[in-house]
């Protein structure tokens, strides 16, 4: 009898390590090459130098160094308008009608013609106090955009378009009750229409309420580009009819803040004033009610991604490293090593990614957690105002140039393992990413380049850092150059978590079916 002996069954091939010991490895490695760890460290120091090189100018231009007014949501704001007022003690009304808007812009230094900003103002408005920065709601007639109720400087609310004038004036109603202003618009004075509701957390017991106008800059294409001339907006009232606990007292008028911040246009030889005209007012102003944005209307205001201009070297730098942490394997032969002691390769991969992308993100985080303040600080000792923004954008952008190097590192690591050449993995990577960037943002592109740019290139992952936010009644230039991106913060980031995904994935599949 003859017995067959079977082979034995078959078995996986075992396993070298789990995934922690594949990334302890991965970390080992790194960490033990010179080169990649002064590099990291090096990133994090060029982010901070050229960062500091970016606000060492001094101001030869005498602006105010002071720091910008902040609104009620942390953001920088205009706040600078001519104000007829006395207190409202508690709940009460203010009603008025305004029967024209116009206005005159300064050409010249020395002339003036006639002509009215779109987002110039007038109208009632129910102030926390004389400070500025401090909370609002209004109710207004505006140059070219209709009646509107706005309040703590971001809020807009549209009503009746059309102009006003003497032949169809527009009627206005402030009611306060507690906390809460309700605006009314009417075209005849009998019947009222509710524009809008604000709720101004905290509003003293007499906050200032009153007649106000104020026009911001008109702006002027020129041969360079958008310019922008002071204006001054000049409304006609009707006299108010109150209700409620007045202070009884004769009305007063001022100028609310000292100047028109960096969207406004009043100047030492543009003064407001209040006349008697009929039974009503003719009231002057100049300056605006709004956010501060960036652009050239905001000229020689800094915003925080100014301090952070370093990133695109930084990033650079990360490229580098992340580059040669895997196709350094490929050029020496120790690949093959690494693949046999883990032999899933996607695995492999994977740690590198988190091995590379973490040494950036710290690098990143830590120089822009370092470079937001002192650039502050920096700026205004030099001279400069800053863009004041709420804490949680801050913390976006400082968390945000971690993200961005770090992405852009993985994005460098899944391209050399799909490449296998450094000087080739970094050219396409720089040329893809911090080539768009710069000629983006130098203003060597027309907008419409610059912003498709900045939209489908892996150079939209930038906008992580943007602090510059589009307000619809904020007139400036919205653009690259001066701190907006066409996409959304985390839109703009996603772009490039794309770009990284889909080569990450690539590079996946190919260590996977091609020998070492």
């Amino acid at each position: 009898m003859t017995t067959t002996l079977s082979p034995p069954p078959a078995t996986d091939r075992p396993e070298r390590g789990g995934f922690g010991r594949v990334l302890h490895a991965e970390w080992t490695k790194f960490r033990t090459v010179r080169g990649w760890v002064l590099s990291t460290i090096g990133a994090l120091v060029v982010v901070c130098l050229v960062g500091l090189l970016a606000t060492a100018s001094s101001n030869d231009g005498g602006l105010n160094a002071s720091k910008l007014p902040v609104g009620p949501g942390g953001e920088a704001v205009n706040d600078a308008f001519y104000f007829m007022h006395q207190p409202l003690k508690g709940d009460g009304s203010i009603t008025v009608s305004v029967s024209s808007l116009t206005g005159q812009v300064a050409a010249t230094p020395t002339e003036n013609e006639p002509g009215l900003a779109p987002w110039a103002k007038a109208g009632i408005i129910v102030k926390d106090s004389l400070e500025p920065g401090s909370s609002y709601a209004s109710m207004m007639v505006t140059g070219d955009h209709g009646v509107r109720m706005q309040y703590d400087f971001t809020h807009d609310t549209a009503g009746l378009p059309g102009a006003a004038s003497t032949d169809a004036p527009r009627w206005l109603r402030l009611e306060r009750s507690g906390d809460t202003i309700t605006g009314y618009q009417s075209t005849d004075g009998s019947k009222w229409a509710e524009v809008g509701t604000a709720h101004l957390s905290g509003l003293s017991e007499s906050p200032q309420v009153g007649l106000f106008v104020t026009s911001p800059s008109a702006t002027e294409e020129t041969g360079t580009g958008t310019g922008f001339n002071p204006a001054v907006a000049t409304g006609t009232f009707s006299a108010p009819s109150l209700s409620g606990e007045w202070s009884g007292d004769a009305w007063q008028d001022r100028q609310v803040s000292d100047g028109a911040g960096t969207n406004g246009s009043y100047s030492q030889s543009t003064k407001g004033e209040v006349t008697s005209s009929g039974a009503g007012y003719t009231i002057t102003g100049a300056g605006d009610i709004a956010p501060v944005v960036g652009g050239p209307a905001a000229s020689g205001v800094r915003i925080l991604s100014n301090f952070l201009v370093g990133a695109f070297a930084g990033l650079i730098m990360m490229v580098v490293v992340a580059a040669g942490y895997v196709t350094v394997e490929y050029r020496r032969g120790l690949i093959g090593v690494t693949f046999a002691a883990s032999p899933r390769r996607g695995r492999v991969l994977v740690t590198k990614a988190l091995v590379v992308g973490s040494a950036a993100f710290l690098a990143g985080a830590i120089a822009a957690a370092v470079m937001v303040p002192f650039g502050a600080a920096r700026s205004l000792a030099n001279g400069f105002p800053v863009l004041t923004v709420p804490s949680a954008t801050e913390l976006r952008v400082i968390v945000g140039t971690g993200l961005l190097l770090a992405a852009a590192s993985v994005f460098a690591l899944a391209v050399g393992a799909i490449l296998r050449r450094s000087a080739v993995t970094i050219t396409v990577v720089v040329v893809g990413m911090v080539l768009p960037y710069l000629l983006a943002t130098a203003s060597v592109l027309p907008p419409a380049a610059s912003d498709w740019l900045l939209k489908v290139t892996p150079a939209a992952g930038f906008a992580i850092q943007q602090t510059v936010t589009h307000y619809d009644q904020v007139v400036t230039v919205y653009s690259p150059a001066h701190g907006y991106f066409p996409l959304a913060p985390w839109e703009g980031f996603a772009v490039l978590c794309a770009y990284a995904a889909v080569a990450f994935g690539a590079a996946l599949v190919l260590i996977r079916r091609r020998d070492v």
